[in-house]
């Protein structure tokens, strides 16, 4: 049986299609839902919170799967925590894809929208700095993972959101392919393994061998 928060978004998704964003009311959305407009209040501050997904309850959930993460489990848990967000708007099926064809003509619910992405940054963040700050340029890959993350996530749900991909299982198989080029700053530089050999004279003095050895890593 839907719960009060249910019908009351369902109601407002209905009257913003008949008759438009600024027309509809908090009470008319109350009202259509069979509630009142203190239950309304009660689960929502705005009218604007009627139509984005809880994101408050998202950011919990995938918190608390990277907070689990082990550093051998850290890709995983990077995986499955966009998962949980990809989840939650395939579930949500048509009610997400019509938020997203209002967020394009309400700048208010796509302002909205555009500061919710930098929460889950600066969530992804939070945990990847913990992973990587004491590995070489760490700081640096744990802002460009967290970032590649959301952004790979979000190229391909809004594939979705347009119906561009259709399917739930293509959509996933598309953000896991995405993520694959995502995460690879998260495994580190890659090099070929294989030494440098620098051949010197004796004639030449230390600062210069060395000058030698940094100009023959610069190029492997």
């Amino acid at each position: 049986m839907p719960t009060a928060r249910d019908r009351l978004v369902a109601a407002a998704f209905e009257l913003f299609a008949g008759q438009g964003y600024d027309a509809t009311t908090v009470d008319e959305i109350a009202a259509k839902a069979g509630t009142g407009r203190s239950t309304f209040f009660r689960h929502f501050p705005t009218k604007d919170d009627v139509v984005l997904p809880d994101h408050e309850a998202l950011l919990h959930r995938v918190d608390e799967r990277l907070a689990t993460a082990s550093p051998a489990g850290r890709e995983v848990a990077l995986r499955e925590a966009a998962g949980v967000v990809l989840a939650h708007y395939l579930a949500e099926g048509e009610t997400a894809r019509a938020r997203y064809r209002l967020a394009s003509t309400v700048p208010a619910i796509r302002d909205r929208e555009i500061a919710s992405v930098q929460r889950y940054v600066r969530l992804f963040a939070q945990h990847v700095h913990r992973w990587l700050d004491t590995e070489p340029d760490g700081p640096l890959r744990a802002e460009l993972v967290a970032s590649s993350v959301v952004i790979a996530h979000n190229h391909v749900l809004r594939q979705w959101l347009r119906g561009d991909v259709d399917d739930a299982a293509t959509t996933r198989a598309l953000v896991d392919r995405a993520l694959d080029h995502a995460l690879a700053v998260l495994r580190g530089p890659v090099t070929d393994g294989g030494p440098t050999i620098v051949i010197t004279g004796s004639d030449r003095d230390v600062e210069q061998v060395v000058r030698d050895v940094r100009e023959a890593l610069g190029r492997s």
